[in-house]
């Protein structure tokens, strides 16, 4: 029925369809602006629909769609033309914005509107003719009548306005993000009309302004209030770029705000005399030092100023304690518990600038490290800080082993500091050989606390693997099996297996050579007391092994003797060698030097020593002729009767041998049988090398060892060269060959 009475209905001319549709456009306008104007009805919407149905689906030639298609263009461009432009053209400023607010509004509004009149050419005829679609034709003519006539001096209005906020006054946020987004929709899906008609002229209004800024601030403001005015400015622009810049521009306007206050002023920010980063760290000004890391780990590369002056700073530091060390040094001895204490303290105070100020940053943590190298690396008084932190940790432990009242928490954490100081110190196996003396020293005495020795010999052997400290735990393993070899060698007499010496304690520690340092020998002629001993622990000893040797370290040991002197008997606590010399006179009064001498069979350098400690120091138990200071080979000497005391028992010191030169020289020829074998490791793998490059890959294969020699490194070359290990190219001198 509806087909047959349209069949009879006139098609629709193109005026009388325009005319309907304009008195449809001139209420939605009157609506729009405000004026007194009933809203559309239902009843209006479908009969507006209707018109732009019935002309599009009349037969051709009455299909209307085209036609429609351009009036619907023409609708808005006439409206921006004649309208809208003038409107906003005549308007100032703020009130030019806020024109343009409300016409975009308007604009969204009336294409929203007439898309639904219209909507029936969306569904067919655009999509058909892949045509623009009705929002986008009113969204492109708005852009091309109204924007493209206003955005610069739009533009200009924003700036402006931005200036005034940052100057301190208030301005409408949503106003300003409301026409931003024109800009950005403007686009159509591409940021270019936004980036090109207001952010590039922003950012150099920003640039512009923040350069003002920072040439006033830098010489009013001292370092912390620069920085202060500096992070709120960058926290205000980032709070803009949240409130109505688009957020694209965020990493660029930063960028540019951190150029002009930070990276272009850096050098003389950071180096003001009295308020830099110099003066922070010197300070102790944490909260500004946490604000400068803050503000410059943002910046590409902009921490390296600030860490180069932290490691300056700390150098400077370090330095000033190994000066105080060298002035408070007396006759070549360096008080290195007071030292090694001040440099664990400065490290954790510098550390904690790292972890807290800092973050962490592996930049700091680097800088650290390099101050840290240069001035533990530096000799005090001729010693070496690897000797002096051997000597710091042999006192610490001496100290615990014999007060037990120490706190175990505080001498953990002295121990994990010396590791850390180690750390830093290149020649590492140095301070093994010295450490490994004195450790020998502390075992064989008994001044030690097994759980401190293994514990720091733990953390060693973590930090710097197990052939570092392989020596070291083999001594403190050795002086457990002692132990339980004296209980095994006191039931074998108590057995009756051996005879007793008589009236004599006798206590035995079996050393493994390989573990322990070298010490002199010596054939000494001991009283026959001491050789009844000897032989009751050879007995026994055979008794558990045969294939190993026992040699006698006599130098090592120590004796308790009962001195009968006529006021009163003293108990003398004296080393084996001087031991042997005070028994010589139990049997006669009088002994001259080279008496002695043949009887003891002592070296002419040890016998000066331990009757220089006997008659020339402090307890003079033997009374010398002639009666001087120095021992000579004519010096003759007998039983001091008469001497006394007010103790009841003497320990009697032996002059200390000063093995610092041996020690070094042991390093010496151990660093050359590392240096021979990491040569023919490398070579050995690599088969041909130039000699630039096995030199480099020495270097660095030992460098976590000691520093090696290069002169050293090149003599070393020479002798596997000589010895068939290497040997050079004949047509390339400089290149070497394994030979297998």
């Amino acid at each position: 029925v509806l087909l047959m009475s349209r069949q009879k209905v006139k098609p629709m001319t193109m005026d009388q369809g325009f005319e309907l549709i304009d008195a449809a456009v001139t209420k939605l306008k009157r609506i729009l602006e405000g004026k007194p104007e009933p809203a559309f009805g239902s009843h209006e919407y479908i009969e507006n629909y209707t018109i732009v149905y019935n002309m599009c689906t009349q037969k051709p030639p009455d299909d209307l769609s085209q036609q429609l298609y351009d009036k619907y263009g023409g609708i808005f461009e006439d409206y921006d033309k004649h309208t809208m432009l003038p409107s906003i053209m005549e308007k100032h400023d703020e009130y030019m914005l806020r024109e343009l607010s409300r016409m975009w509004d308007i604009n969204k509004i009336m294409v929203r509107w007439l898309s639904h009149f219209f909507f029936y050419l969306d569904r067919y005829f655009i999509t058909r003719r892949s045509l623009p679609s009705l929002t986008e034709v009113g969204m492109t003519c708005f852009r091309d009548h109204v924007y493209n006539n206003v955005h610069f001096n739009v533009k200009q209005v924003i700036i402006a306005l931005i200036h005034k906020e940052r100057e301190g006054q208030q301005v409408d946020s949503a106003l300003l993000k409301n026409i931003l987004d024109l800009f950005v929709q403007s686009g159509k899906g591409s940021m270019e009309r936004y980036e090109d008609d207001f952010e590039k002229f922003f950012l150099q209004e920003t640039a512009s302004y923040y350069s003002r800024r920072s040439s006033s601030w830098i010489l009013e403001d001292s370092c912390p209030e620069y920085m202060i005015k500096s992070e709120e400015s960058l926290k205000k622009e980032k709070e803009r770029v949240t409130h109505y810049l688009h957020s694209t521009t965020e990493p660029k306007l930063v960028e540019v705000v951190q150029t002009r206050l930070l990276v272009l002023v850096a050098k003389q920010l950071l180096e003001k005399e009295s308020s830099g980063c110099s003066a922070l760290l010197r300070d102790d000004k944490i909260d500004d030092l946490s604000r400068m890391y803050r503000l410059y780990h943002e910046i590409p590369k902009g921490l390296e100023p600030v860490a180069k002056a932290f490691r300056l700073h700390v150098t400077s530091e370090g330095n000033g304690l190994i000066k105080q060390a060298e002035d408070a040094a007396t006759s070549g001895s360096v008080e290195e518990q007071v030292l090694v204490r001040k440099i664990i303290d400065l490290h954790d105070k510098y550390m904690a600038y790292v972890t807290d100020c800092f973050q962490n940053h592996t930049l700091f943590h680097k800088a650290l490290k390099e101050a840290f190298e240069i001035f533990c690396n530096k000799k005090v008084a001729g010693s070496s800080s690897a000797e002096l932190l051997a000597t710091f940790c042999d006192n610490l432990f001496k100290k615990a082993g014999n007060d037990k009242s120490n706190d175990d928490s505080t001498i953990e954490s002295t121990i994990d500091n010396v590791v850390k100081l180690l750390d830093y110190i290149s020649d590492k196996d140095l301070f093994a050989e010295f450490y490994r003396k004195k450790q020998a020293r502390r075992l064989l005495f008994g001044r030690f606390n097994d759980e401190h020795e293994r514990s720091i010999l733990t953390k060693l052997k973590g930090q710097f693997g197990g052939q570092f400290t392989s020596k070291m735990e083999g001594m403190v393993t050795d002086m457990q099996l002692a132990k339980d070899q004296q209980t095994g060698f006191e039931e074998h007499i108590k057995n009756g297996n051996t005879g007793k010496p008589k009236g004599v304690d006798f206590t035995v520690n079996v050393l493994t050579t390989g573990f322990w340092p070298s010490y002199k020998t010596s054939d000494l002629n001991l009283p026959l007391e001491m050789v009844n001993c000897i032989e009751s622990f050879k007995a026994y000893y055979e008794t558990k092994t045969k294939h190993r040797r026992l040699m006698w370290i006599y130098s090592l040991g120590i004796c308790h003797l009962n001195g009968r002197f006529d006021p009163k008997p003293i108990e003398l606590i004296v080393s084996t060698y001087q031991a042997a010399v005070l028994c010589a006179f139990n049997n006669t009064e009088r002994l001259t030097y080279q008496e002695l001498f043949e009887q003891l069979n002592l070296s002419h350098e040890d016998l000066v020593r331990v009757l220089h400690s006997l008659s020339c120091a402090k307890y003079k138990f033997l009374k010398k002729e002639p009666a001087s200071k120095t021992i000579s080979k004519t010096d003759s000497f007998e039983f001091n009767s008469k001497f006394t005391d007010k103790m009841r028992r003497i320990k009697v010191p032996l002059p200390p041998v000063d093995d610092r030169k041996k020690v070094v020289e042991d390093v010496d020829k151990d660093r050359r049988y590392a240096i021979d074998a990491s040569l023919v490791r490398i070579m050995k793998s690599r088969k041909v090398l130039p000699h630039q490059q096995l030199v480099s890959e020495c270097v660095e294969q030992l460098s976590r060892m000691f520093k090696p020699d290069i002169k050293m490194i090149k003599k070393r070359i020479e002798d596997l060269i000589s010895r068939d290990y290497l040997e050079r190219d004949i047509e390339n001198p400089n290149t070497f060959k394994y030979v297998a």
